[in-house]
């Protein structure tokens, strides 16, 4: 390809999902559309069954080239009549006069989309399974890894990182759900004619539509205009939205404890060459959850032209094709690509447990004032009170830049509730993680069904 424009082309995408949206591969399932209509004609009688072989034999780029496809659609204006008449050309005897009998174009085209949509979103649906898995294996791998919980972007109580990624997997784990559940409205093709009535297929035209479905395993638009109805289209789209957003939420994490005030998790550097800036030599970038977060945004702004193009003039018009073009591959395409990059940041995700506990200390022990709250409600005292008690100290412990537990220690309210060895064991993060290894426990058991 000379001079291509298109990032996609030369910067991201996996090969595999980029094969399913080629040129050669996209004639190849309109092509395999137009063999399936030729079969049905022939299983109901309204074409000879020797036609319906020929066409078949003929329907593959082998025979039918993009070349030859585009030197006719530039003279017909086109395309589906271009695939038509190349594909009517190679085939032998009077076969090449049955091809796309009784079809209108976007009966081959949207079926065909479906055949590309199912190649897809398999491969999405198996690229979220690796990565629930790998989220699976930090959640065991750090079940008991302590570290600050954060809200607000300030310091909160006491988590685990086992229970942030236990709670990832897990929303991989509804985005599978997810993907699974608008399959069956979304894997259907159509073979109804111009507006839906299947008047040129004949009075057979409800069973060819059904043999080509079953044909190519496919669902069935039941009632159609002249396209599949684009609400199935809005919902892949949307699901697809979705889970580009668990991407970005995920990498923004990344990003975030990479921070070098933070530093409790990064992406791998290969230190032996990997350059993070082309000034500042000491600079290791998130790049590839930065890459996400970026790419995760375009893949939400394609939702909107799918809503535009689900509004047809009467039984449809042309205006959605031009922007399914763009919006339909790239979207699968990149939520593919950023899955495939996120597999990749936690495959190698750098913990720093070190890291986490010193930030722990650091936090002149603030994150622990609402156990000590809860210990001196259990001695007796009321909540509101014992809520402005420890408000109040730890306002004491951040103005001075004092441990709270030294606070506290002079509080007589404290003291008079709770022992020197009470008082320390409240302050003690590990003493404050409240269900969270059995919630990590819980969610891996479910996910490694």
């Amino acid at each position: 390809m000379e001079n291509p424009v298109c990032p996609l082309d030369y910067r991201y995408g996996r090969p595999v999902l980029k094969e399913i949206f080629g040129e050669s591969s996209k004639l190849q399932y309109l092509l395999d559309v137009e063999a399936a209509l030729a079969r049905a004609h022939a299983a109901v009688g309204t074409i000879p069954k020797s036609a319906a072989q020929e066409i078949s034999r003929k329907a593959s780029v082998k025979y039918v080239t993009a070349k030859r496809v585009a030197e006719i659609e530039r003279e017909t204006k086109h395309d589906i009549m271009a695939v038509t008449k190349a594909l009517g050309e190679v085939c032998t005897g009077d076969a090449g006069k049955y091809v796309h009998l009784g079809a209108t174009s976007y009966d081959i085209v949207d079926t065909a989309n479906a055949l590309q949509f199912a190649a897809a979103t398999s491969q999405i649906s198996s690229q979220l399974k690796e990565l629930r898995r790998v989220l699976v294996r930090l959640a065991k791998e750090h079940r008991d890894t302590l570290m600050l919980g954060r809200t607000h972007g300030q310091f909160s109580i006491p988590i685990t990182f086992g229970l942030k990624m236990a709670v990832y997997a897990l929303e991989v784990d509804r985005q599978l759900e997810r993907m699974h559940e608008c399959k069956s409205r979304v894997l259907v093709g159509k073979m109804s004619g111009a507006v839906g009535t299947g008047a040129a297929l004949g009075k057979q035209a409800l069973k060819i539509q059904q043999l080509v479905m079953t044909d190519l395993k496919l669902g069935i638009e039941e009632g159609a205009t002249q396209i599949v109805d684009r609400d199935r289209y809005i919902e892949l789209l949307s699901v697809l939205a979705n889970i580009a957003v668990s991407m970005e939420k995920f990498a923004t994490e990344v990003r975030n404890l990479q921070r070098s005030e933070i530093g409790e998790a990064s992406e791998a550097f290969e230190a032996k060459k990997q350059v993070g800036s082309s000034t500042m030599p000491q600079k290791k970038n998130p790049i590839t959850s930065e890459q996400v977060c970026g790419l995760a945004r375009v893949v939400r702004c394609y939702v909107i032209p799918g809503y535009e193009d689900a509004i047809q003039w009467h039984e449809r018009d042309l205006a959605n094709s031009s922007a399914e073009r763009f919006i339909l591959p790239h979207s699968l395409i990149l939520t593919d690509w950023i899955v495939s990059q996120m597999i990749e940041v936690f495959s190698h995700l750098q913990v720093n447990p070190k890291r986490m506990l010193l930030n722990l200390e650091r936090s002149q022990g603030l994150p622990m004032s609402e156990a000590v709250m809860t210990k001196l409600v259990e001695k007796g005292m009321g909540r509101g009170d014992a809520h402005e008690l420890l408000r109040v100290s730890a306002l004491k412990a951040s103005e001075s830049g004092e441990q709270l537990l030294a606070v506290l220690r002079r509080t007589p309210k404290v003291t008079g509730l709770l022992s020197a060895s009470e008082l320390k064991a409240a302050m003690n993060p590990a003493n404050y993680l409240g269900v969270a290894g059995a919630v990590v426990d819980n969610i891996v058991k479910k996910l490694s069904r």
